[in-house]
């Protein structure tokens, strides 16, 4: 296959590196001339990727066109909140036989569409049944050094997530099929802000039972959200639910969880997302979350204290407080 990956981040680059070991023919775009550039040089991704090694046979462009046209498959894997203007500059060319993968993990702002939506939205010409999502528990960190990982493709035809299957499916990097796309993306999505919570909760000092409340009471907000717009129970007791949750919340790679952590210490957001190379998806969807919480009249008290303490300056101690004292009521 002809496999052009929109975004050089980690994921994006890790990406490219199982496509390209798998036999395809591989181009990695990125918006910034420098970055190319510097790749070129040193064959390896030192901002996202450092110490990973990119074979000579892995083609770096920073002309969006030319690197999108006449290709079977086009990766997305910009940062959610920009995956639309980033696709409305390739709108116009002719995609209908090309399979577009978003592997962004988030939930537009505004908008409130998931990323097939937005895609749906920007790609009117693009058949439905073209696009796809790759989602699940992957750090770049991790299967760029080929540790053992599965994942999951969904699609609104079963035949196009079986095709993304096989052209990412290694020894290290299983790939599972799943028809629930609505269930896939906003398990991916929504997981990224019960991670903030997670963090929120290391950096204020609280121990392992306070992250797996967390985390337990998380997959049921998650599932709760995710029926009422239309997605599969069972989805969310998959690999991007709670398999996607687990590894967010625990990980040392997890951005989210890093993020909520700081905030947990005491810091400000604008000063730790001023640091940060990389983008963490949980803050942009959490002021999504909170706007469908509302749009639907949903009861989501996790995500409404993130949403509290992200921007409205919540105290960490107070906002999980208000948690453990609300309202005694059953599990279910």
């Amino acid at each position: 296959m002809r496999v052009t990956v929109l975004g050089a981040g980690s994921w994006g680059t890790t990406l490219a590196l199982v496509l390209l070991g798998n036999g395809h023919e591989v181009t990695l775009w990125t918006y910034k001339k420098e970055q190319a550039e510097l790749m070129q040089a040193k064959r390896e991704n030192p901002a996202f990727l450092p110490g990973i090694s990119l074979p000579p046979s892995l083609s770096m462009m920073t002309d969006i066109e030319a690197a999108s046209e006449k290709r079977d498959m086009i990766v997305a894997a910009v940062p959610s909140q920009f995956l639309r203007s980033v696709i409305s500059k390739i709108a116009h060319l002719d995609l209908e036989k090309t399979i577009i993968c978003n592997v962004a993990k988030g939930i537009e702002n505004n908008t409130l569409m998931t990323m097939s939506e937005v895609l749906m939205d920007v790609l009117q010409h693009e058949k439905k049944e073209n696009l796809a999502i790759l989602s699940g528990p992957s750090h770049a960190e991790e299967v760029s050094r080929q540790i053992p990982t599965a994942i999951v493709a969904s699609s609104f035809k079963m035949n196009t997530a079986q095709i993304v299957q096989d052209a990412f499916m290694t020894s290290y990097f299983r790939v599972y099929v799943n028809e629930d796309i609505r269930g896939v993306e906003l398990g991916g999505a929504l997981k990224n802000v019960i991670a903030v919570a997670a963090g929120i909760s290391d950096g204020a000092g609280f121990g392992d039972n306070t992250k797996a409340a967390i985390m337990t009471r998380g997959i049921y907000e998650i599932t709760r959200l995710g029926v009422k717009l239309g997605a599969q129970p069972r989805t969310f007791a998959g690999l991007s639910g709670v398999g996607d949750l687990i590894v967010t919340c625990m990980s040392r790679h997890s951005r989210n969880r890093y993020v909520g952590e700081q905030m947990g210490k005491g810091r400000k957001l604008e000063d730790v997302l001023k640091e940060m190379v990389m983008v963490a998806e949980g803050v942009a969807t959490a002021r999504s979350v909170r706007d469908l919480e509302k749009k639907y009249g949903i009861e989501l008290p996790i995500i409404t204290e993130v949403y509290k303490v992200l921007f409205e300056g919540k105290d960490p101690q107070k906002a999980t407080r208000d948690l453990m004292t609300r309202d005694a009521k059953g599990e279910g």
